[in-house]
């Protein structure tokens, strides 16, 4: 990474903390991604915007911000990025997946939360992350109640947008979802000056669907057996979509796509066992599970996650004349997102299943979040579902720390060998 230090001092950031950060993560991504034998050549774009994810990405925010630009960040698929795009704003993702940033979380929320919100806490507060620190506002949303109270701590720091998510799939919680984003059209008009018009928003609409289209190509080539693309590759694919340029995205990933087609006429039957992971999202640069789960006799083959399949599955219709029906379009399709905060979500059961077969996977790891009740709780229906269709399922709770790394590796060597 060049030298940024003039461009992080004027986003007032903790230099001295931030060095410790950045001396960091080089070495764990050395450790994890690049000792990997094998690899696809287009897989060095994702490294290269991995390695500038705090340098020239962050570069590129700053000068869409001189050109009168807004920065958004947003915490969960659940924002229509569709929105913010139609208002000629740059949105970011910003779900924190560093151990780095949890002892500044504690400073200000309990110890005994969800580490993602513990982290994108201290991501703030300690001044070390400079996507937050180049944002115009947050928005966040209503999906958990940790995310939601710590939300109102957030607001001192700057300003938040909260979009109140439905807790059922009834008519008349589309019909609320509807008017949560006509509601954040109107903040983010607002805070850009820009009017949202039905060909600003058929355009956004076309071009994030695209997006999705690149990621659902990746995802169903990892359906070949082996499987042409790491799990931890994929993985990193997925995390990069939340930062990056979303044409240049479109563009690499597809560049990848089509190596791994080439890949995909010479590949040979390797007897690794294929995995499908379910649960919480990994965020950057949580690597932990499948860093883990690969460095056995296994592959990850998908993630039923939000930052996986939940993320892309689904297009939004560009069909209608006005607002309101592309607005419709939208509710009608993130609503489709399976998420552990409806009751009742037999939905998500329903996908794991169909992605093991899809997926043609010999077993299930359901990856949950310390203290993230929700998905702990939806494990026992899961776990009972999967049980009826006799695919093996391990439930692994955990951290960012890897405090509990050799203990969850010999938990999978046994599911594996138990396979």
């Amino acid at each position: 990474m060049g030298d940024y230090r003039e461009m992080w001092s004027k986003l007032q950031m903790d230099l001295e903390k931030h060095d410790i950060l950045c001396e960091a993560l080089p070495q764990a991504f050395g450790d994890i991604y690049l000792t990997q034998e094998n690899r696809p050549e287009a897989m060095n774009y994702f490294n290269y915007a991995l390695a500038e994810v705090h340098g020239a990405r962050i570069q590129e925010l700053q000068e869409e911000k001189e050109k009168g630009k807004k920065v958004v960040g947003t915490f969960c698929v659940f924002v229509p990025d569709e929105v913010i795009l139609a208002t000629g704003a740059v949105g970011v993702g910003l779900c924190s997946g560093s151990q780095f940033w949890i002892e500044d979380g504690e400073k200000v929320l309990p110890r005994n939360l969800c580490p993602l919100v513990k982290a994108f806490m201290g991501a703030k507060v300690s001044r070390t992350c400079p996507y937050f620190q180049s944002c115009d506002m947050i928005i966040g949303e209503t999906t958990c109640d940790g995310k939601k109270k710590a939300y109102e701590i957030l607001e001192d720091y700057m300003p938040v947008h909260v979009m109140e998510l439905p807790q059922m799939k009834r008519k008349k919680n589309y019909e609320e979802w509807q008017d949560e984003i006509k509601l954040f059209i109107k903040k983010m008009e607002e805070l850009t000056g820009n009017e949202v018009t039905v060909e600003k928003l058929r355009k956004s609409i076309d071009l994030c669907n695209r997006k999705r289209r690149a990621l659902k190509r990746l995802y169903d080539l990892r359906k070949h057996t082996p499987s042409p693309i790491s799990g931890l590759d994929a993985l990193l694919v997925s995390q990069v979509a939340f930062l990056d340029d979303i044409e240049r995205f479109i563009e690499k990933t597809n560049e990848l796509c089509d190596e791994l087609e080439e890949r995909v006429k010479n590949l040979k039957a390797n007897g690794k066992k294929r995995i499908v992971v379910t649960g919480t999202p990994m965020a950057v640069p949580n690597w932990k599970l499948h860093s883990i789960v690969e460095g056995l006799d296994a592959e990850i083959v998908v993630e039923e996650t939000c930052t996986g399949t939940r993320y892309f599955e689904n297009k939004v219709s560009t069909e209608g004349e006005t607002i309101e029906d592309l607005v419709k379009n939208l509710a009608d399709r993130y609503m489709k997102i399976n998420c552990a905060c409806f009751t009742p979500n037999d939905g998500r059961i329903d996908d794991v299943i169909r992605l093991v077969e899809e997926y043609k996977a010999d077993g299930v790891i359901n990856y949950n979040l310390s203290f993230c009740h929700t998905y702990a709780i939806e494990y026992e229906k899961l776990e009972k579902a999967l049980k009826e269709k006799n695919i093996p399922v391990l439930n692994v709770e955990t951290d960012y720390s890897e405090e509990d790394a050799g203990q969850i590796k010999t938990r999978v060597e046994a599911f594996l060998e138990m396979i």
